[in-house]
């Protein structure tokens, strides 16, 4: 690119820095250029610099030099150290600690004594009930002389002192006493020209009021005529601008949502909270299950257990679990207790939408899903939350099969983009046969969760006649997939940042 070629595309205070830079040298402080009545504020040097810089015509620097200030006024009249020493060499060199406390106000003895002794210049020597100071041949010695932290004080009451200039182990001691002494970073900038820069300034630059925007004025009053037009740089460095979206958690769902409800489902829901009878017992899961145990499950204590109406129900399932009722499954022996089964506890899955839906819905053909939260005692890492959320469905269908639901899982994850994923053989203690999937994810294979065909022990209860699929996928695992996040938590972290930048697609 030319130099005529750069100088067209230089704004009105560019063409003003690189003039002023010219005539002061080809280098200068902000201070020096507004001093010069070339600018009146800081910030239009610096943008206009950082312009320049950008195009290779000038460049900044800038270095920071930190100085030490005296807070307290108070303490250039003399540390209360000294006061004491004074008032103690005036005794003759030993003083009763009550009478000090009477010749320095304000508690400031108290602060002295620490002092003296610290620095070995006062020993208390204890007679009795009495405590006497005694100034030390090092206090003796100090008394006509200026001790390091008063020099220090001295100096800088003075003004600000250099920190290259003053000991670090003084000024520790002195940061030690509160609100005596503070930082103040000084900032000093230099804007110089580069060779570039130099030619550009040198080129003639003839400074005419620029118009960036046309506007219905500048055209009716003539402005346009004598104004210079600044040139539109395609390849000039501009800040990005982010368009509003919605959180990508909320999209997602949206997404999901619009797969179901196009494939012919309706949306079911439940309550967060939830007894144990409906989350686990009506699933035929065992009540000595290690999923009920307090390290997995969310137990409350208000209410502590939530009681059940149906009496026909509940004896239903408690027949199924001790013997198989009319399934024509054995059950799981032992005593069935009511007392666990009315346990509160925060929903450990959103199967419990899928069973209270079943229950309210018995009759083929069915299909229902929910994208719900759900809790469970999990250790917090990479790809493990205690609270997260889980997509569940059903289809309950006379013809309804394994092959139908595994048809069905690869359906929705092809349209959610995904390919690579394998079915395995699971155990699940309300489906039967059941399985689980796993999609391929940063070079290795990502559980998303678990489906399979209720147990007659499930669905007998609620006078179901046909096979009914079921399945839970996990819905901030399908958002890492989507979008390449190897750790859930940032998809909870308002970091504007990441929420900024995140495709929308």
């Amino acid at each position: 690119m030319g130099i005529e070629e750069i100088l067209e595309g230089l704004s009105y205070n560019e063409k003003r820095l690189l003039l002023a830079l010219k005539g002061r040298g080809g280098a200068a402080s902000p201070a020096d250029l507004i001093a010069d009545g070339a600018f009146n504020l800081e910030v239009e040097i610096m943008g206009a610099a950082s312009w320049l810089e950008s195009k290779g015509m000038a460049r900044i620097s800038e270095t920071t030099e930190r100085f030490y200030v005296l807070s307290d006024a108070d303490a250039a009249q003399g540390l209360p150290e000294r006061t004491a020493m004074d008032l103690i060499a005036a005794a003759g060199g030993s003083m009763d600690m009550d009478a000090l406390a009477q010749g320095m106000s304000g508690g400031m003895d108290k602060v002295a004594v620490g002092w003296l002794r610290r620095k070995g210049l006062a020993d208390i020597v204890k007679d009795g009930d009495r405590k006497t100071l005694v100034l030390t041949d090092k206090g003796r010695e100090t008394l006509g002389t200026r001790m390091p932290d008063e020099e220090l004080v001295a100096r800088m009451a003075e003004g600000p002192v250099p920190e290259a200039e003053a000991d670090p182990k003084v000024v520790k001691d002195l940061k030690g006493r509160q609100g005596m002494i503070s930082e103040k970073v000084v900032t000093t900038r230099e804007v110089a020209l580069t060779d570039l820069g130099q030619q550009a300034a040198a080129s003639g630059i003839e400074l005419k009021p620029q118009i960036t925007d046309i506007t219905d004025r500048i055209i009716q009053n003539g402005e346009w005529r004598d104004a210079e037009f600044r040139k539109y740089d395609i390849q000039t460095f501009a800040p990005s601008v982010y368009p509003a979206k919605k959180h990508m958690l909320s999209r997602l769902e949206a997404q999901v949502s619009r797969i179901f409800t196009e494939m012919g489902f309706k949306e079911m829901s439940s309550e967060y909270v939830q007894p144990s009878f409906w989350n686990m017992d009506v699933l035929y899961t065992p009540q000595d299950h290690p999923a009920r145990d307090l390290q997995d499950t969310f137990y409350l204590e208000h209410p502590a257990s939530i009681h059940i109406d149906d009496e026909d129900m509940v004896e239903l399932i408690r027949n199924i679990h001790e013997n198989g009722g009319d399934t024509g499954s054995t059950g799981w022996g032992g005593t069935w207790s009511r007392e666990k089964a009315e346990a509160a506890i925060l929903r450990t899955h959103s199967t419990v939408s899928s069973i209270k839906y079943i229950a309210e819905h018995p009759d083929a053909p069915q299909k229902a899903f929910s994208i719900s939260r759900i809790f469970r005692k999990e250790s917090i890492d990479a790809t493990h939350l205690p609270e997260f959320t889980q997509i569940e469905g059903i289809i309950i269908d006379e013809n309804a099969n394994f092959d139908m639901l595994i048809s069905l899982i690869r359906e929705f994850y092809s349209r959610m983009g995904f390919d690579q994923i394998r079915i395995r053989p699971a155990y699940f203690p309300y489906t039967e046969p059941s399985l689980e999937l796993e999609v391929f994810f940063n070079g290795k294979w990502m559980e998303l969760g678990g489906a399979g065909i209720f147990r007659p022990e499930v669905v007998a209860p609620f006078g179901v006649k046909y096979p009914v699929l079921a399945w839970g996928f996990g819905f901030e695992r399908l958002a890492m997939l989507k979008w390449g996040i190897k750790d859930i938590r940032d998809l909870y972290i308002s970091d504007m940042d990441t929420l900024k930048t995140n495709t929308v697609l």
